[in-house]
């Protein structure tokens, strides 16, 4: 199978979380080609668990693959460019996708001991698929016993994976708030109450919080991605809305940070005599690699040289395979796709020789695990 026309692809049909109908339904087309009896499948909303039972299952294993794109107007200039309008995997889930489906592949045609549960998860960019996949009760019928996944990393290089144990993504919090006041006429400000002027103090403010609130040898990041208002240049707006989002290492310092964002909402409902409402929308768990579970694949990587292990920082990047991490013992890891462009922008162009190295390492790892370690 050429695995990197298959993410090409997928690359052509990016779709937003809980709208993945062609991407599942291509996944499905592709699963219809392999031998019935070696893959079970369930749906669930517009993802897709797969398990592939093993020759005498011990245990069950379980590798993760997110499906989603990004509401992104593409400007890579690639033949395979985005079909979709305002849409673009600019976070490499096309990637991970393939290297899941070739894994899954190769066990299908060539099983290992134990049963192996491939998750292919929507809406990981929001509004969050991995809280309600846990609920469901296909998951509950194939519950692993361990779990792991992987991220493209455009600033490591090809053939490189970057781990650690403990923290590796960060807790994060999306942040919208509307602003509501008078609107009028510009030549009458004095009849009106400006929430384009409350919204520039408030961003203002806000950006005071992590720098004043936050212990210095902590990390937090408080970023204002969108600020909108009014209607018309000679209008005075009566409605503005911005949004952004929160990110912190600690779960003790994004209640913080949210309660100082209160405080600073509530005296601007004073000093500028208007109405806010604060939605912090989609919230993540920070992705914590269980120490014992990701040690073993960090042996595993260095004594088999399948890829260049690096110990990596936390990063303040989010990802709701946290979620799974705090059900599951497990880990997640970096895949160096060397690339000039970082995640979400409109150029990223990952380098494709990292999919045989994911495919590699995934499929490297789920054999081994399979034929030394018992179940929990």
């Amino acid at each position: 199978m050429d695995w990197k026309a298959f993410r090409r692809e997928l690359h052509q049909i990016p779709e937003l979380g809980f709208q993945e109908t062609k991407t599942q339904q291509f996944l499905l087309n592709y699963l219809s080609t392999l031998p019935g009896h070696r893959v079970e499948i369930e749906l669930w909303k517009t993802g897709l668990l797969v398990r592939v039972p093993g020759t005498e299952s011990r245990q069950t294993l379980a590798y993760r693959a997110d499906m989603d794109g990004l509401p992104l107007e593409e400007e890579t200039g690639l033949p395979f460019r985005s079909r979709h309008p305002g849409m673009m995997h600019a976070c490499g889930h096309d990637i991970h996708m393939t290297i899941a489906m070739a894994v899954l592949t190769e066990l299908a045609l060539h099983p290992v001991r134990d049963d192996i549960v491939f998750l292919f998860q929507p809406a990981e960019e929001g509004p969050g698929g991995a809280q309600p996949m846990l609920a469901s009760e296909q998951f509950a019928r194939w519950h692993p016993d361990v779990v792991f996944a992987l991220h493209i990393a455009p600033e490591f290089p090809v053939g490189t994976v970057a781990t650690r144990p403990g923290i590796l993504f960060a807790n994060t919090s999306e942040l919208c708030i509307n602003l509501v006041g008078i609107g009028g006429h510009a030549a009458y400000p004095h009849l009106a109450n400006d929430m384009v002027v409350a919204a520039a103090h408030l961003v203002t403010q806000l950006h005071t919080i992590v720098a004043r609130n936050v212990n210095p040898l902590d990390a937090a990041v408080l970023t204002i991605g969108k600020i909108s208002g009014g209607t018309k240049q000679n209008i005075i707006a009566e409605r503005a809305r911005i949004e952004g989002t929160l990110r912190t290492l600690s779960t003790e310092s994004m209640a913080l940070v949210k309660q100082r964002i209160e405080q600073v909402v509530a005296g601007i409902e004073t000093g500028f005599a208007c109405r806010c409402h604060i939605d912090y929308g989609a919230n993540y768990v920070q992705v914590y690699n269980h120490p014992e579970t990701v040690k073993g694949f960090m042996e595993w990587l260095q004594q088999s040289q399948t890829a260049h292990l690096e110990v990596c920082r936390e990063a303040m990047t989010g990802e709701d395979f946290g979620y799974f991490l705090q059900s599951v013992p497990g880990f997640m890891f970096w895949l160096g796709a060397g690339a000039a462009e970082g995640l979400h922008s409109a150029r990223l162009n990952p380098s494709e020789e990292a999919i045989d190295v994911g495919i590699r390492v995934v499929q490297g790892y789920l054999r081994h695990l399979s034929s030394t370690q018992a179940r929990p």
